[in-house]
């Protein structure tokens, strides 16, 4: 029998309080396609199977305010190497660089403008 109630990932969702700056980061530094974008309040960008839903609220908290709770995903690739040098050419907000983990994964770390945190990590061989 089926799991009719299976979960399945759709999309992150951020507070952002500027979504056009937002937007653009994502679109033009972290190589994101905007497939929402007509709506003052929310756009939606995607790399790959990940979708980011910007969420206009530009009276909120600023994530970069909230310490570890700012992280908001972890995300895997094939190349980190390759990846992390693709966006820090364009601009990235990088943390931290490659490195190696004891657990068995090469990370780095990436912010926005507005200091939401993510992960991005290949498993070593």
């Amino acid at each position: 029998m089926a799991d009719m109630n299976k979960l399945r990932p759709f999309a992150f969702v951020l507070a952002v309080q500027d979504l056009e700056r937002n937007t653009a980061y994502f679109r033009d530094v972290l190589g994101f396609r905007v497939d929402w974008g007509d709506s003052s309040d929310w756009h939606l960008v995607a790399r790959g199977d990940v979708r980011i839903m910007l969420g206009s609220c530009p009276d909120a908290m600023p994530p970069a305010q909230t310490g570890d709770h700012s992280y908001f995903g972890y995300l895997e690739v094939d190349d980190v190497e390759g990846l992390h040098d693709e966006i820090a050419r364009k601009g990235a907000i990088i943390l931290q660089p490659p490195i190696d983990r004891p657990y068995g994964m090469r990370e780095c770390t990436v912010a926005t403008p507005d200091g939401h945190r993510f992960v991005i990590g290949q498993t070593m061989v």
